[in-house]
């Protein structure tokens, strides 16, 4: 019983819509992140340049602000359910663009750049309705589990998609690791094709989304204190306390990898992802969990007090894979664990505090803070290790975040102090 207890709470599969839902993601993920490792990969081979490899960040990054929003606004205007549906089709027919102009012989790097924005704006419009529907699907007290479901099943795919699609790059070659993401997309499709009408409350009041609708739901977070400060404290997590741009100077450093890869730079960036599966695995624990607020503050500090071990692990580091790199590893598997629990709380705030009416804009919201925040910390880390070394950097960014999120848990009690009520199932 006590297992039981521990391991992932399954409820929200016995709903046969999310359920479908989910085991369909298994597969895509895993799909969607062989084509994140294939499209740099070809960039590369394409032109012998990591400039153009950085440019494909921009192509990418660009979009997933912009649609992240918007598509927040139309999932808050539309049937969630017809615009999964579209965002999904523009996603395959993307991905069979890629299979196309690969089996062409395409050597325009402009094509191929252009096709993948194209695609992360599909990605980014179809993420709010996504998880804006969980309330519409299941009760109250089943999202939180509901939301550490789907975030294994992403982690899981962070570590399987890259490993898979790495080994398959020169075997199978770039043409069919696309088709093959092709063909893992058709379970989603089929799936979200199969939900019921998922109208939002007042959906049918609104006119065409634009962007002074996008403003509207920034204007109702500014004024929801509560929601407001999941996102700041989020920022601050990932902000002063996401080290991955130092990862392959740690690893060949401190860790005795060589400049273009090697064990210990494999273990560093698996190490993260690996520990928000396991969380996930054992997060039966979260839905019985009702003071959310404390929840979040919690589990940033032991985020931030993992990376500052991960740190000291770095000082200590001989220059050569000792136990330092397990005992680092270590630290980051804990904080990916501590990381998917504060997300899943977080998430579970959003979708239970929020309107139904602002919900989508919410999660697109969330999105972008998401998606940007550790992009904030590549340049933050980067410049700050030039100056202290990258054992300060990374240890220094896990100290500042348990003191600022301690700050904000003084400067706004009502964060630490919310809870959510049990649902009657």
């Amino acid at each position: 019983m006590a297992l039981r207890n521990l391991l992932a709470d399954t409820r929200p599969l016995q709903n046969p819509h999310f359920r479908r839902l989910w085991s369909a993601n298994i597969i895509t993920v895993i799909g969607a992140q062989m084509t994140l490792v294939a499209v740099p990969a070809q960039l590369y081979s394409m032109t012998g340049s990591s400039a153009y490899v950085g440019l494909s960040g921009i192509f990418g990054l660009v979009p997933l602000l912009i649609f992240g929003l918007w598509g927040g606004a139309l999932a808050d205007a539309l049937d969630r359910r017809r615009l999964l549906i579209v965002t999904v089709i523009g996603i395959v027919v993307t991905s069979s663009l890629f299979f196309v102009w690969t089996a062409l012989g395409n050597t325009n790097v402009w094509l191929i750049l252009l096709t993948f924005s194209a695609q992360q704006a599909f990605f980014a419009a179809n993420q709010p309705a996504r998880i804006s529907i969980l309330p519409q699907l299941l009760p109250s007290g089943q999202i939180p589990a509901a939301n550490a479901l789907n975030m294994t099943v992403i982690s899981a795919g962070g570590i399987a998609g890259p490993l898979i699609g790495g080994a398959l790059i020169p075997v199978l070659g770039f043409q069919w690791l696309y088709f093959a993401d092709i063909l893992l997309l058709l379970p989603t499709l089929l799936a979200v094709i199969g939900l019921p009408s998922l109208v939002p409350a007042g959906a049918q009041k609104k006119k065409a989304p634009g962007w002074r609708s996008v403003i509207e739901g920034l204007v109702y977070l500014m004024g929801h204190k509560i929601l407001l400060m999941s996102f700041v404290v989020d920022l601050i997590a990932m902000i002063f306390g996401m080290p991955r741009a130092l990862f392959p100077q740690i690893a060949h450093e401190s860790f005795g990898s060589s400049m273009s890869g090697g064990l210990a730079f494999g273990i560093l960036y698996a190490a993260i992802p690996l520990g928000s599966a396991l969380g996930g695995v054992f997060s039966g624990w979260v839905s019985r969990i009702r003071h959310h607020g404390l929840a979040v503050i919690l589990c940033i500090i032991a985020w931030g007090l993992s990376m500052t071990g991960f740190g000291i692990a770095v000082h200590f580091a001989t220059g050569a894979p000792d136990h330092w790199l397990w005992i680092g590893a270590f630290f980051l598997v804990l904080g990916g664990a501590a990381d998917i629990a504060s997300a899943a709380f977080r998430q579970t705030m959003l979708l239970t505090a929020a309107s139904d009416e602002v919900r989508g804009r919410l999660q697109g919201v969330f999105f972008v803070v998401v998606s940007g925040g550790p992009r904030i910390a590549d340049v933050a880390h980067g410049a700050a290790a030039v100056y202290v070394g990258t054992a300060l950097a990374t240890g220094g960014g896990g100290i500042l975040v348990v003191l600022l999120v301690l700050l904000c848990a003084l400067l706004v009690p009502a964060f630490t102090r919310y809870r959510v009520e049990p649902s009657v199932e």
